[in-house]
């Protein structure tokens, strides 16, 4: 069958949750089992996240392939538990750079390059690039909001494209902000209707309207944006605040999301099968323990910096019925005086990744904290490296240990830039980027947790372990355990004795699924319960 489209925008406010609107359908349409794709696109100039600063924007999601994208992408890996493509993210500013190399190539043949048709025709090419020749519904949000300048070349390309295919193939839905006025204790549908109004000033009917609210809409309610929007009032269909971000899913269930979809679509809707996304949300509901994990890192102003970290400890705590209380602390805060009344009462340490050396001196507290105290630790990317900088200072003696990222001075550079880094002067998209092999090694605890000799795991880094230290942090008792399959690289330490000392220059938080929880965040989350549990019995005598 032809690919069907379903695009997805939003009105009045930006942060309404399009992209979990988008997901939740996505996942509701594979329990029905069609085969479905999702892609992003950003009104921002930027090429990609990779430069733009984690406080402001979030996290750099990364994928299989390579490509440093917008965190929403996570969102849809982890709803529809499907990986995907540097072509699932795109922005303004990979549009225009691809029409310019045109224009310079000489592919323009001389003529004046407009934004229509020039950019609106890259636009609509690249809503078949994320394609794959299974796909049979692609869903594509469109970032920002209807109304902004910068949105309008999307809107416009959606326009044509739907004109192109047919309307029953290419669909549109629009999330929009229904407000309530605490005052009047009223639920008010004209910013809806405004915004509707803008996409259909713009050439666009919608075929569904999903109201963001905090409050039930009646049928009143959705009578009246019905008449108003001019779409049917089965189409109208609420997004109601959930308790647990995966119970989204669930709830546009009840609200027939995919029903409404599937009919627009005019395609089969057939009985979907969410018995293991039910079972995944029962067992978040309802955990039988609580662990407490600090987070340690220097984006702790904005979560949604650490946002799949936070969601692959969940995961990890639903695989062993635990809910996970994250404890933030902030690197750049931590300190000697301060360090034990901050982590003495934790189940586990966290440190994530990041650039720079600010607050760094703090997560190699942490880490040594976790070594000394027999804390569950947990080391991803800078994680692992300041770990390595803990031991070297504190156990082989180096004192000024250190990595030459942050103090290119140091006389014992145990992190050190990777050779193919060395000449390397742009910053976006140059680092070491995507899914790379481990070679694990067998009797260590993450063989054990992985079950198998070779793992895959996605990369974001410039520098690596300095290979001249390896032998002297093995012989004190850091076990290399994860290599590249050339054993150059070193991709996983552990210290031998510790009930859980794990780092892992990867990011296994990029591959963690609710119903499939990562291995290290598994193993981690499991670790931290086991600690808490010997720890109360013995309190008990």
């Amino acid at each position: 069958m032809a690919v069907k489209y379903v695009f997805v925008t939003g009105g009045v406010v930006s942060g309404l949750g399009k992209g979990i609107t988008a997901a939740s359908l996505g996942r509701l349409l594979k329990a029905r089992g069609y085969k479905v794709t999702m892609q992003k696109f950003d009104p921002y100039i930027n090429i990609d996240p990779g430069t733009m600063n984690p406080i402001q924007h979030g996290e750099v999601f990364v994928t299989d392939d390579g490509a440093e994208t917008d965190l929403d992408l996570g969102h849809y890996e982890r709803f529809i538990d499907e990986s995907l493509t540097r072509n699932s993210n795109v922005t303004t500013g990979k549009v225009y750079w691809s029409v310019l190399e045109k224009e310079r190539h000489g592919d323009f043949g001389g003529g004046t390059v407009q934004v229509i048709p020039h950019i609106t025709n890259e636009i609509k090419s690249r809503f078949h690039r994320s394609l794959s020749e299974e796909t049979e519904i692609a869903i594509i949000e469109v970032g920002g909001t209807v109304g902004d300048i910068e949105s309008q070349p999307y809107i416009e390309a959606i326009r044509q494209f739907q004109h192109d295919v047919g309307r029953e193939n290419c669909i549109l839905i629009h999330v929009a902000l229904m407000v309530y006025l605490p005052a009047s204790e009223e639920m008010k549908t004209k910013p809806i209707q405004m915004s509707v109004k803008e996409l259909q000033r713009l050439g666009i009917q919608p075929d569904v309207v999903v109201c963001r609210t905090e409050y039930e809409i009646d049928d009143n309610l959705k009578d009246k944006i019905s008449l108003f929007c001019n779409v049917p009032a089965s189409h109208v269909v609420q997004n109601l605040t959930v308790d647990m971000l995966y119970e989204a899913p669930l709830a546009m269930e009840r609200e027939k999301l995919a029903d409404v979809v599937l009919q627009s679509l005019r395609l089969e809707n057939r009985k979907p099968d969410l018995t293991d996304w039910e079972n995944m949300v029962e067992n978040l509901r309802h955990p039988d323990k609580t662990v407490k994990i600090a987070m340690v890192g220097k984006y702790t102003q904005l979560h949604d910096a650490y946002l799949s970290v936070v969601e692959a400890l969940k995961h990890g705590g639903i695989s062993c019925r635990a809910k996970v209380d994250i404890t933030w602390v902030d690197s750049e805060e931590l300190n000697e005086k301060n360090l034990d009344q901050t982590l003495h009462s934790v189940d586990g340490i966290l440190v994530p990744g990041g650039f720079g050396n600010r607050g760094t001196e703090g997560m190699i507290l942490a880490a040594q904290y976790a070594r000394v105290h027999k804390i569950p630790y947990l080391g991803i990317c800078l994680g692992m490296q300041m770990a390595i900088v803990e031991f070297a200072r504190h156990v082989l003696g180096y004192e000024d240990a250190n990595s030459i990222e942050l103090a290119p001075e140091t006389t014992h550079p145990v992190i050190a830039l990777m050779p193919d880094q060395e000449d390397v002067e742009d910053l976006g998209g140059t680092l070491r980027l995507g899914s790379y092999p481990c070679v694990l090694a067998e009797g260590s605890r993450s063989y054990e947790l992985f079950g198998k000799k070779e793992i895959q795991e996605r990369h974001r880094h410039r520098y690596e372990v300095n290979n001249a230290f390896r032998k002297e942090l093995d012989e004190k008792g850091m076990s290399i355990v994860g290599t590249s399959p050339d054993a150059h690289i070193v991709e996983m330490i552990e210290i031998a004795g510790h009930p859980f000392f794990v780092g892992t220059q990867g990011h296994p938080e990029f591959k963690s699924r609710p119903n499939h929880a990562h291995p290290l965040f598994r193993g981690f989350v499991q670790a931290a319960v086991d600690k808490k549990t010997a720890e109360e019995a013995a309190m008990k005598g």
